[in-house]
């Protein structure tokens, strides 16, 4: 015959149940209705009135190996509606080993080419532009364009017309240019949807900073000399978009235009590329969260303290995960125990999850995937379990360049 249980002991376990929900629920709690706010805030955002077209733009194309597609982007932003006299191409043919700069420079663009055997990365590549651009005196602003983008007509107007209304860095919509080529690029076409369209509208709404996503933004000369380019981390534009905001200088978000990319369907080149990116938002996390929120307390800092909110939110992934632990556990232990207290957490965990769902479906509404991205999202909690994996693996310790995959 089993001994008799202590009470004593029971409390001790249901304290100790209460304590682990209450650890989850703060996270789901405050990154659910962060994210439905900004949801909720995500409706187009009005057009400035034109530009009067004076201003002189260097756009930097980094690129490394990129001989496949690199005439294809220099002829997508020659074809910008933009006067000739007053846009220059510049492509960094960063330690490129094929014949990406002689594609670039028979397409028109400017070439730069460097080479060096320790300082490698897309982050050095930038610095080394800039300060050329900067040296040279010509321009007054600088866009960045990734090597397998194209960009629409209008990105320069978009951009100047923010910068003639004051703005000192914008950030251009950064789309996927092949979102049916898989189940994967189609969620990560809605993700990017929610992450870069809806979050960056209802920032930009508030006066927040939409933060810097590597294709398609812009900073003027005179804020590129206030606040030098040393972001060379495995996310160089988040980390560069922060060190503006702690400098006191927003990024707007230009929503009529666009900057698109191609999205790796593969697997294996998916799984690098995903653990790259999620490292490097980890380092920031540790590196700017608490002196970003220390710095917003310090000086009532609104653009700081969303800053400080953004790097707090774990991706979406992890955020589900967190809200499906909290629903699990909060009702088994309310079943185990029949405690109305237990129970509370798991219907808190529902609501979480409702917010999400929410989130979620505006991000594929405005990704424009219709059928096709609502289907892909049934895979979800298999690229849960996939980027889960990733993150459970070797982490990456330097920038390694996305090995693109032929059209």
């Amino acid at each position: 015959m089993e001994p008799p249980v202590n009470q004593a002991d029971l409390d001790l376990m249901l304290l100790l149940e209460l304590i682990v929900l209450t650890l989850l629920a703060v996270p789901a709690v405050m990154s659910s209705a962060y994210l439905l706010i900004l949801t909720l805030l995500s409706a187009p955002l009005a057009r400035p009135p034109r530009s009067s077209r004076r201003i002189q733009f260097d756009i930097v194309v980094p690129a490394h190996n990129e001989a496949v597609g690199i005439q294809s982007t220099v002829r997508s932003l020659s074809e910008m509606d933009w006067d000739k006299d007053r846009m220059r191409i510049h492509v960094v043919a960063d330690n490129c080993t094929d014949d990406t700069a002689q594609l670039a420079a028979d397409a028109g663009a400017r070439v730069m080419v460097r080479h060096h055997a320790e300082l490698r990365g897309k982050g050095y590549a930038l610095a080394y532009a800039f300060e050329k651009c900067l040296a040279d005196g010509w321009s007054d602003a600088i866009v960045v364009v990734d090597a397998d983008s194209s960009v629409s007509s209008n990105l320069l107007e978009a951009l100047a017309a923010r910068i003639e209304r004051g703005e000192r860095a914008i950030q251009a919509h950064y789309g996927i240019r092949n979102p049916m080529k898989s189940w994967r690029t189609l969620l990560v076409t809605v993700a990017m949807g929610a992450f870069h369209i809806v979050r960056s509208r209802a920032r930009d709404r508030l006066g927040l900073s939409a933060g810097i996503r590597g294709n398609g933004w812009c900073v003027t000369t005179g804020a590129l000399r206030e606040v030098p380019y040393h972001a060379f981390s495995l996310t160089e534009d988040l980390e560069y978009g922060v060190r503006l905001g702690l400098a006191g200088i927003r990024v707007a978000y230009a929503d009529e235009a666009s900057s698109n990319g191609d999205m790796v369907s593969s697997a294996a080149i998916a799984s690098r590329q995903r653990q790259r990116w999620e490292s490097g938002r980890f380092e920031m996390t540790r590196k700017f969260a608490l002196p970003t929120l220390v710095s917003a307390l310090r000086h009532f800092d609104a653009v700081q303290l969303d800053l400080a909110l953004d790097l707090l939110v774990l991706p979406l992934s992890y955020v589900v995960m967190n809200t499906v632990a909290l629903v699990l556990g909060g009702f088994a232990a309310g079943w185990w125990w029949s405690h109305p207290e237990a129970l509370t957490f798991g219907w808190l965990g529902i609501y979480c999850f409702v917010a999400l769902v929410i989130h979620v479906a505006r991000g594929w509404q405005v990704s424009g995937t219709g059928l096709p991205g609502l289907l892909a999202l049934t895979c979800a909690p298999f690229y849960i379990v996939w980027k889960l994996a990733i993150m459970l693996g070797e982490k990456s310790k330097e920038w390694v360049r996305t090995e693109r995959e032929i059209q």
